[in-house]
Formats: C-alpha cells, sequence, structure tokens
C-alpha cells in the first residue's frame, strides 16, 4: 500500500468535519503526487500535537518561518509509509521526544490552511501524540524555541486552529 493509498483509507474512515474531508479527498483525487511538497495545487501534511495528560500541558514550536506556536509537523517524505508514521515522525524530530505515541482513533482533526506560493494549500492531517513520563524535549533546527504550555494558556499564544485541535484530543482524552 502506498502512502497515497493510506491517506485515502485514513480520510475514508475519519468521521468529522465531513466537508473538508471530502475536499481532501477530491484534491487527491485530482492530484495524485497531493501528497507531496512539489504538487503547487496543494499537498497533505501531517501534524501531532505533542500533550502530557498527567501534567495537563501540551508542547509547542515556535516556528523557525512562520513565528507562530504551532504543534509539530510538517510534510510527508518518500520513507513515510502512512500519514500516521509521518505525523510520530514529525512530531518526534521537532520535539526530540522519543516514545512518543499517537492517541488511539486517528486523526483528531483535519486543518486547510494557505501558504505562500508557489504552493497554495497544506492540508494538514492532525494527530494527538501522548508524551512518555518524564519527557525531556529537545529543540531543533526547525524551531526558534520549544516550550510545555498548560492547557488553559494555549488560547493565549497560539492561533485557533491550534486551539481547536487542543480542544478535540481533550475531548478524545
Amino acid at each position: 500500500m502506498t502512502l497515497y493509498d493510506d491517506a485515502v483509507l485514513v480520510l475514508k474512515g475519519y468521521g468529522d468535519q465531513p466537508e473538508l474531508r471530502d475536499l481532501y479527498l477530491a484534491h487527491l483525487e485530482a492530484h495524485p503526487d497531493g501528497m507531496y511538497k512539489p504538487c503547487q495545487a496543494g499537498h497533505l501534511t501531517s501534524s501531532a500535537l505533542v500533550v502530557d495528560p498527567v501534567s495537563g500541558r501540551v508542547l509547542l514550536t515556535l516556528h523557525k518561518k512562520l513565528g507562530m506556536w504551532l504543534q509539530m509537523g510538517g510534510h510527508c517524505e518518500a520513507g513515510d509509509e502512512t500519514v500516521e508514521a509521518a505525523a510520530l515522525r514529525e512530531a518526534a524530530e521537532e520535539s526530540g521526544i522519543s516514545g512518543l505515541t499517537l492517541l488511539p482513533g486517528g486523526p483528531v482533526r483535519l486543518d486547510r490552511h494557505p501558504i505562500p506560493a508557489p504552493c497554495h494549500w497544506h492540508l494538514d492531517v492532525q494527530y494527538a501524540a501522548l508524551a512518555p513520563a518524564g519527557a525531556v524535549e529537545q529543540i531543533s533546527e526547525e524551531s526558534l524555541d520549544l516550550r510545555w504550555f498548560a492547557y488553559e494558556e494555549v488560547a493565549g499564544v497560539a492561533d485557533t486552529s491550534v486551539v481547536r485541535l487542543l480542544e478535540s484530543t481533550l475531548a478524545r482524552l
């Protein structure tokens, strides 16, 4: 099974946000290369909100290019076998935390957002990753900063897409 095939299966099985899910599926049908960055009409990305439910906090990265506090995530790569694996890889790379596990049940949310040319859209498939007890983060070269925030602090530092992702994650926890 290819990453494209996996993405189609994951999206078909995702029960929330039906209009956005159908838009993702239509995009992939129209763009067989829509899993990867070179697709200028837009491409799928995969991300994960790193949470520590025991301490009631989330780990956010201050994105180097955007200057915004965001969840870990990014582009799918040729070695990614599944969208889920891409999210977990990105979360581990950007957080420096080994032993992350994804919250069961598939994606938590979908988020479509514009990006600068030459590409136009990121079609983000968003997961939640559980940090192991005693996890110690390590900043990557992709970040300006990496910091834990209490759940109630997130709305004060992040945009609405991150706040919605946290709300959906907490509802699933």
